[in-house]
């Protein structure tokens, strides 16, 4: 008697629904999950469940498969196409996320592959919700030819069209080569791990050939390496669980988009004063000092995120909080170069102001500057319009912004620094303030030197004049006089008068003229 199979029950479909999205999670081939470990990388949901909330994970096509042919890849259709996608949250807030598969064809992009991210980044922008992808792939999958290429298209125009509209976050996690790089490059912040991270357009391979030199991977594109020399990347880990870590961190600062505030939490302490920064800036402008103790001692808990710490190291940028409001931080360095602008400080200055201001972080600018560093080198390589960059940055922002002198303030370093004259809110100075076109040795040699020269004794008439210029025009309370610093303050009141201004502005509405966009300096 032969007896007539029906149809599957839902239990038996739920049940290979369950053994399908297994197989996705572990991937076809159990080898390839060890060789990724063995290399002392995370798998693609190793990664997400160390980024999002614990259980907070919900995946979306875990189950698309490729439609190319030829080449043998009609034989070969894995489940997800070597990248996971979807959405979850990180401390309750929701945040959207793609990650590539790297034992799945290398992590290479193909059109499934590169449709599934494009599907994420839509959402991520319909929902208004910040992006992460976590890079682990070999670039455009070579099989599928012009159709992966068009892929990267896809994805830059949507990079492009979410910059200044939510926040874009890349964490390198592998290889990224060739235009795969761009992806990143145009996003918000880069995270890095040192001995598996490396980007570059051209490998080591192509370069030899072109060019006879000889270059390891790591030593043409790095985590170090861009970290330090390219500035490519704004944050370098030694592994993956710490940088994962600093990413939610990062993520715990920023605003899920433009439209909205940054995420504020309990404040206190609010009236605190400092009678250490009374020792940790001397009053000899020619002596260095660390400017992080400075702002350790002014935000919250001493606790703050610094960005593109290795690279322009003349310039702080950072993201701290003051009385739970999330606030960035541009500060002089005198510890690196004595705190002057360069070309690649201007530059970073520049791309941290115009992030802050695109979403509604306000800015403290921290001034202790003696000018942009002179040299043939400088002026070739573009300072004046690299500078202009940071001009721009500052006088495009509407957010609320306040610049503390706390020395130096020469030239026209001093005027780019966030000064009155260019649109801060609200300018104040320490009474060690020397705001000037130039010190007062300097200025003595220019204005005095024929008097200086025809003295009899020249070295005590130019400590004369030297005296003079700064009893009259670098004495602390010249620009105060002149309403070009709002307040000259007590330096051990810092916290508590920055704390009540940017309460403030809280509220501040600035608009800019009427335009498509400007046109800023590159």
């Amino acid at each position: 008697m032969t007896t007539v199979q029906g149809p599957p029950s839902t239990a038996d479909q739920l049940g290979e629904l369950k053994q399908l999205k297994e197989l996705a999670r572990l991937g076809a081939d159990p080898g390839a999950t060890e060789r990724q470990h063995a290399k002392g990388k995370l798998t693609a949901h190793e990664r997400i469940d160390l980024l999002l909330d614990a259980g907070s994970f919900t995946e979306v096509e875990p189950l698309r498969r490729h439609r190319a042919t030829g080449f043998g890849l009609e034989t070969k259709r894995p489940h997800t196409d070597g990248v996971v996608i979807g959405w979850g949250t990180v401390e309750g807030r929701t945040v959207f996320v793609y990650a590539h598969d790297f034992r799945i064809f290398g992590g290479a992009l193909g059109e499934a592959h590169a449709q599934k991210i494009q599907k994420i980044m839509d959402m991520a922008m319909a929902a208004g919700c910040p992006l992460v992808s976590l890079n682990d792939g070999a670039g455009a999958r070579i099989q599928e030819g012009v159709s992966a290429l068009a892929g990267y298209g896809g994805i830059f125009q949507r990079n492009t069209r979410a910059s200044g509209v939510i926040p874009q976050i890349s964490v390198m996690l592998g290889p990224c080569a060739g235009g795969a790089a761009y992806s990143p490059a145009l996003t918000d912040f880069v995270f890095a791990v040192r001995g598996i991270s490396q980007m570059f357009i051209t490998g080591p391979d192509v370069v030899r050939t072109v060019t006879g030199e000889e270059v390891t991977h790591d030593g043409l594109g790095g985590a170090d390496v861009h970290g330090g020399v390219s500035g490519v990347a704004h944050f370098v880990h030694d592994d993956e669980e710490t940088c994962l870590a600093e990413v939610r961190s990062l993520l715990s600062m920023l605003p899920s988009n433009n439209r909205e505030l940054p995420p504020a939490v309990p404040g206190g302490d609010a009236d605190r004063r400092s009678d250490r920064l009374l020792e940790l800036v001397p009053l000899n402008g020619n002596r260095s000092y660390d400017m992080r103790d400075v702002i350790a001692e002014i935000v919250d808990d001493e606790d703050y995120l610094e960005v593109h710490a290795s690279w322009g190291p003349n310039l702080i940028c950072a993201l701290a909080r003051l009385n739970g409001q999330v606030t960035g931080v541009v500060a002089s360095q005198p510890a690196a170069l004595a705190g002057v602008l360069d070309i690649i400080a201007s530059e970073k200055g520049a791309r941290f102001v115009q992030f802050c201001d695109a979403f509604n972080i306000p800015l403290l600018t921290l001034v202790d500057v003696p000018g942009f560093l002179p040299g043939v080198s400088q002026e070739h390589e573009g300072i004046i319009r690299r500078g202009a960059k940071l001009l721009y940055a500052y006088c495009n922002a509407t957010v609320p912004r306040i610049s503390l002198v706390l020395r130096k303030a020469y030239g026209g370093a001093y005027i780019v620094m966030d000064s009155r004259s260019i649109g801060t809110d609200l300018a104040l100075a320490w009474p060690t303030n020397e705001i000037a076109v130039m010190g007062a040795e300097a200025a003595a040699d220019v204005v005095f030197r024929r008097e200086i020269a025809a003295s009899e004794d020249p070295a005590t008439t130019r400590e004369h004049k030297i005296k003079e210029y700064r009893r009259e025009l670098v004495h602390p309370y010249y620009a105060a006089e002149r309403g070009l610093v709002d307040d000259v303050i007590d330096p051990r009141s810092s916290r508590a008068v920055l704390i009540r201004a940017f309460a403030m502005l809280q509220r501040k509405d600035a608009d800019l003229p009427r335009r498509k966009h400007g046109n800023p300096p590159q």
